[in-house]
């Protein structure tokens, strides 16, 4: 697709938004933009807890969503959102992308799950949550400790076999380059400034694949900016939910 600047736009629609949490976490993670955003919109927040596989889970979720919805995952929940656009490219309005990947699991990686998953299934939960969860995962912020102790409380409430489902999930998942090519709609792609597991330059790599895409990068925040940098992550969704359609 061309990468000239469009001529003309449509108005944006006042559509319901649907939020996808990354690994091991719940609505708790959109807290600051539900409260924000829900003044003057339907939110939801959808759970990615359902299948060994992300075409199981995102298959699963096209069922219970808005027919016509803006769409934006985080992490995990990015990965599961590009599946859903793979599968209905009509249904979403609009896409946002935080702190995510499209590429496939490297052997490496999807090696190093493996133990770890026999850790969960012994009742060691806690113990690979910290390890997965580092406090050098996220930025300067003053409130390290208490998203720290956050995500701990989150993952404990999903449980462990949660934990074994998304890491399969992730373990098999497909590439997503071909489908961020063919995203014809407003699209987002966010990260943290500090973010060591998904970092900028994957980010300007994901934005580049998108035709008309904005690449948004928020300061003092790693991995979890909607939580360490809630109010600055909140104005640039909430721009990204005002950005007129391009008139392809």
């Amino acid at each position: 697709m061309c990468r000239l600047a469009p001529r003309y736009g449509v108005p944006a629609m006042n559509e319901p938004i649907v939020f996808l949490p990354g690994m091991m976490s719940d609505a708790r993670l959109f807290a600051p933009q539900i409260d924000s955003l829900s003044r003057d919109r339907a939110v939801m927040v959808a759970p990615i807890t359902g299948g060994e596989r992300i075409e199981e889970i995102a298959s699963g979720l096209l069922s219970v969503v808005p027919d016509k919805f803006a769409l934006a995952g985080h992490a995990m929940g990015g990965i599961v959102a590009m599946e859903i656009y793979r599968r209905a490219p009509d249904r979403i309005t609009r896409i946002a992308l935080l702190d995510t990947t499209p590429l496939s699991e490297t052997p490496e990686r999807a090696a190093e799950r493996e133990p770890r998953i026999v850790r969960v299934k012994a009742g060691k939960l806690d113990d690979v949550m910290r390890e997965e969860m580092k406090p050098s995962y996220l930025g300067p912020s003053p409130y390290r400790q208490e998203i720290l102790q956050l995500c701990a409380e989150m993952a404990e409430g999903l449980g462990p076999e949660v934990f074994i489902r998304q890491s399969r999930a992730l373990q098999r998942r497909r590439d997503h380059q071909p489908t961020l090519r063919k995203i014809k709609c407003p699209a987002l792609v966010l990260c943290g400034e500090h973010d060591v597991l998904m970092p900028i330059e994957r980010h300007q790599f994901m934005a580049e694949l998108i035709p008309y895409a904005t690449l948004k990068v928020v300061g003092s925040a790693g991995h979890l900016p909607t939580l360490e940098q809630p109010a600055l992550t909140t104005d640039l969704i909430r721009d990204w939910l005002k950005q007129p359609w391009v008139l392809q």
